[in-house]
Parts: C-alpha cells; structure tokens; sequence
C-alpha cells in the first residue's frame, strides 16, 4: 500500500526541514510527502520545496489544508502530520499493516517539552483516546483514502477538525491505536503556561462536545489569529 503523507504548515520555517529530512527514507520507499502551506509568512515554502514530492498552497486552517493535500494525493494510505510532530522508525510500515486491518487509527503520542507534567497528559490523551475512539492530530492520524472520502474529509471548521473526522470515521470502525509513539512539540505548554494550556484544552473540548460553535472556540484558543498556531 502506497502512503500519501500531508503536512500542514503554517510559518514553520523554523522546523519544516527537520520534519522533512525525517520523512526521506519514506520517499526512498516509494511513498509520497505533501506539504501544504496555509500562507506562510516565512521560509517554510523555500525549504519545504527541495524535500517534498508537491508543496501546495491552500486557505489557512489545518481542515482546509488537509482537505486540500488529500485531494491531490496519490497514495492508498493517507497519513495527516503536523510539522511539529516526529513519526517513529518503521512507522509506514506499521501503518500499512493497521491499515489492512482497520479503516483508520492514530498513533499513541509522546510530547516533548520543559514541564514535568507533559508525560502525565500524553499519557492521558493515550488513554482517553483508547478508551473513546478519538483521536487529536497531534497523534498522527492515518485513514484509507477511500475511508476519508466515504465520510467527506475534514469538516470545514476552525477548530477540533480531528474530533469531528474521528467521530466520522468510527462510523466505519474503530480506530487502531498503536502503541509506537509520535513525538510532539510541548511548545505551547511552554509558551502558554502548563496549567494554563491544560485548563483551557479542558474547556475547550468539554465546550465542544457540549455543542459550542467551533469558530468560538477558535477565537479562545487561537486569540491572535483566526487559525492554527
């Protein structure tokens, strides 16, 4: 099975190369890396260019921009990764095989961050996301392309846009949720505050699932700016 990986990228000048060298060896093996860009104000493109099989612009939000790098892609497997976010070794491999078994899954996550309290919430997300059948972006979400079409990609809404694909896809079944653990930025932990970045996530999903209007919910999480950070 062919994978399709898409990046979503948003000024990730900083770390798009790391992300990509990183994604070489899957290249090498004859999958596909798409880097979508969501108007980037910095280098992300230029740098993005050289390791990358297309670099696509679409309207800024990771739902639109996802959307939008599926749409183009060739593979069976499609792979959705943040660029802040580190695949382990073999991870295509484990994807086509969960993907011969399941419609869709997630990766169990590991965040990477000053605060010794990050250990205690990936260990939390793993668990709650086992124990649901949700999965967050930060977990690496992989889907059979025909699966993601079947239930309409990405619901086009500013936030919580992986909530919403996972309720959709476990329509067609559970998610299969590996063991082998991305890597995941703690920078807005450490950039926010740890207990003020944990409140807020509670707030915010509860909010959700209470029904509140995701575009709301954007602006309180993201209030500089109308999309991702």
């Amino acid at each position: 099975m062919r994978l399709s990986v898409v990046v979503p990228a948003l000024d990730e000048a900083d770390t798009i190369r790391e992300a990509l060298e990183a994604l070489q060896a899957w290249r090498a093996r004859g999958h596909e890396v798409i880097v979508v860009d969501g108007g980037s104000r910095d280098a992300t493109v230029e740098r993005a260019a050289p390791l990358a099989d297309r670099v696509l612009t679409a309207p800024r939000g990771r739902a639109r921009q996802q959307n939008a790098g599926a749409a183009l892609a060739a593979g069976e497997g499609l792979v959705f990764l943040h660029a802040d976010t580190r695949l382990p070794e073999g991870a295509d491999a484990l994807v086509q095989a969960a993907l011969a078994r399941r419609p869709w899954g997630r990766f169990d996550v590991r965040i990477e961050g000053r605060h010794p309290g990050l250990p205690l919430v990936a260990a939390a997300m793993n668990l709650r996301s086992r124990l649901t059948g949700i999965a967050t972006g930060d977990q690496a979400l992989f889907v059979r392309r025909a699966a993601f079409r079947a239930v309409g990609g990405f619901p086009d809404q500013p936030l919580m846009e992986d909530i919403e694909l996972s309720r959709r896809l476990k329509r067609l079944g559970r998610p299969a949720c590996l063991r082998a653990r991305v890597v995941t930025s703690g920078r807005r932990w450490d950039e926010h505050g740890f207990w003020a970045t944990v409140t807020l996530m509670w707030r915010l999903r509860l909010a959700y699932f209470l029904g509140a209007d995701p575009a709301a919910l954007a602006r309180r999480y993201y209030p500089h700016r109308d999309s991702q950070s």
